[in-house]
């Protein structure tokens, strides 16, 4: 493949260039897939599983118990992570603080 770079438009770089970065990609991905497949089987040969070598299980995702409750409707929940919902910002505005929505 020969390409003359100072021939193409701006488009067709762009497009070129694109194309590049998602081979490259890709190429990266089907590597590291590769790497973990050829780890997972010597430690398999070795009586072992991955995560049992590394200490990385997989994770499960953890709810949280909610924090902080609506004084009139307690339903309206938050945990304290995030964006404040709007009813605990109109209670904070409202002169509360949050120790006064602790459930």
């Amino acid at each position: 493949m020969d390409f003359d770079l100072d021939k193409m438009s701006l488009k067709e770089l762009r497009d070129m260039r694109s194309k590049l970065d998602r081979a490259i990609s890709s190429y990266e991905d089907r590597r590291r897939r590769e790497a973990i497949q050829a780890a997972e089987e010597a430690a398999r040969a070795h009586g072992f599983n991955l995560a049992e070598l590394t200490g990385s299980a997989p994770r499960k995702p953890t709810t949280v118990a909610p924090k902080y409750a609506h004084p009139e409707n307690p339903s309206l929940t938050w945990t304290g992570r995030g964006r404040k919902p709007r009813w605990v910002q109109e209670n904070l505005d409202a002169g509360k603080s949050l120790e006064d929505l602790l459930i």
